[in-house]
């Protein structure tokens, strides 16, 4: 597979004053190589949404002792953040535990409502389809639909999975390995809404 040019905008410099237009941010190129994308590097700690103490704080609202939800925090015991780097400070609530801010009130919870919300605009009798319903993303979608009143149908990989949608209140679960998408969209659809998390041949039947 040969390379594929890869266009950006770069920050170029810093400015004295107003941005100053081709000069402030330029455009570039690379190129991707997407027969060798790099691997997660070895020996570093793996890294992604979580929740941190703070210890000591020179940012201005942040203080210590405060909780933080911070996106693409490394998995390691201290951490030192740059001021600009994305977080929220976290209010303690009784009987919400801190794991929620990077479940259903975190990324996934967010991605699942605003999507479904104001994309999807979900109508009470609507039939949408999952793909991927098991996932972090996935039950939380199915959940907010069957809330909305709509007929929800989902795809999974393995039959525990199919019982755990069924739990979460899928109205029709399936395992695409052993039936296919088609068939049961074709039965069960027509679909109004469909929430894609795999993409590929689940999406070309759509």
């Amino acid at each position: 597979m040969s390379p594929t040019k890869n266009s950006a905008a770069i920050f170029n410099c810093i400015p004295e004053g107003y941005p100053v237009l081709n000069e402030t941010i330029v455009t570039g190129s690379s190129t991707i190589d997407l027969a060798e994308i790099p691997e997660r590097p070895p020996c570093k700690p793996i890294s992604n949404f979580g929740i941190g103490k703070v210890i000591r704080s020179e940012k201005d609202g942040v203080y210590p002792d405060d909780f933080v939800y911070v996106q693409e925090l490394p998995f390691q015991e201290y951490n030192v953040l740059h001021p600009e780097h994305p977080l929220r400070v976290i209010k303690e609530e009784p009987g919400i535990p801190l794991s929620a801010y990077v479940g259903v009130l975190g990324m996934p919870g967010q991605t699942a409502f605003y999507g479904l919300e104001l994309v999807g605009k979900p109508v009470a009798g609507e039939t949408i389809f999952v793909s991927s319903g098991a996932s972090a993303v996935g039950s939380l979608v199915i959940q907010l639909a069957k809330a909305k009143g709509l007929k929800v149908i989902a795809s999974v990989g393995s039959d525990d999975k199919v019982n755990f949608l069924r739990g979460i209140g899928a109205d029709v679960a399936f395992n695409y390995k052993k039936q296919n998408v088609a068939d049961v969209l074709a039965k069960e659809g027509p679909i109004d809404i469909y929430w894609d998390n795999v993409g590929g041949s689940t999406l070309e039947v759509m």
